[in-house]
């Protein structure tokens, strides 16, 4: 079982740098953080929720970005304080929307990139960028 929670959203104007958090907190189960796959997800107004980055623990904490998002956003993690963070500058309209994280253990590589892996969430946290 894991809490997860994200934190920094709010209203960006366009150009500006976003950087959101997301903290978790995992029940006595025999796994640690560490052991879970975790990965953040956008959902803009009216659209789906599409993947960004994922990263876990498997395969040396390789991070996995979304093919358009590579360059773009940098995905980062701190086993140390159960947190992962996501980083954008240059933000434009389009990255307006609600941003999640997502967390699960035992995740495939070829199904990382899928939300449909993940059984655990956030609420999310809206980002809004306007002038």
């Amino acid at each position: 079982q894991v809490m997860l929670a994200e934190t920094g959203g709010g209203l960006v104007q366009p150009g500006g740098s976003l950087r959101l958090f997301c903290t978790a907190s995992v029940a006595a189960s025999g796994r640690t953080f560490n052991n879970y796959a975790v990965a953040w997800f956008r959902q803009p107004p009216g659209k789906e929720r599409s993947f960004l980055a994922a990263n876990r623990a498997r395969d040396g904490h390789t991070t996995y970005y979304a093919d358009s998002m590579e360059g773009r956003f940098t995905f980062s993690r701190d086993n140390t304080k159960n947190a992962v963070y996501l980083r954008k500058r240059k933000l434009e309209s389009a990255d307006t929307g609600v941003y999640y994280c997502a967390a699960e253990a035992g995740v495939i590589t070829t199904r990382i990139r899928y939300r449909e892996a993940y059984d655990y969430w956030g609420k999310g946290t809206q980002v809004t960028v306007s002038s």
